[in-house]
């Protein structure tokens, strides 16, 4: 895959892990992207380690898979963390 295709796809891998995670989470698009982009390396780096699966390439449903559940993981963290400090 691409560079500028992995990209496009942490895109919009965050933006549909924010539609799937309840809440209000900030950040703009910009934010959206790091999210969705280390997501993506997260959901790719956990899915190669416990399942021997990779990105297969950007039209790959299991690509989309691994992407979009690597940003929620990163989703609930990045919330867990800046919900904290607000609070504080």
């Amino acid at each position: 895959m691409s560079f500028l295709g992995f990209l496009l796809l942490g895109l919009i891998a965050g933006a549909i892990a924010k539609l799937i995670l309840p809440g209000r989470q900030g950040g703009g698009w910009l934010i959206t992207l790091l999210l969705g982009v280390v997501g993506a390396l997260l959901g790719g780096f956990l899915g190669g380690l416990l399942f021997h699966v990779g990105y297969n390439g950007f039209f790959s449903l299991q690509s989309w898979i691994i992407a979009i559940v690597g940003s929620l993981i990163v989703l609930i963290v990045y919330g867990a963390i800046t919900g904290r400090r607000s609070r504080v």
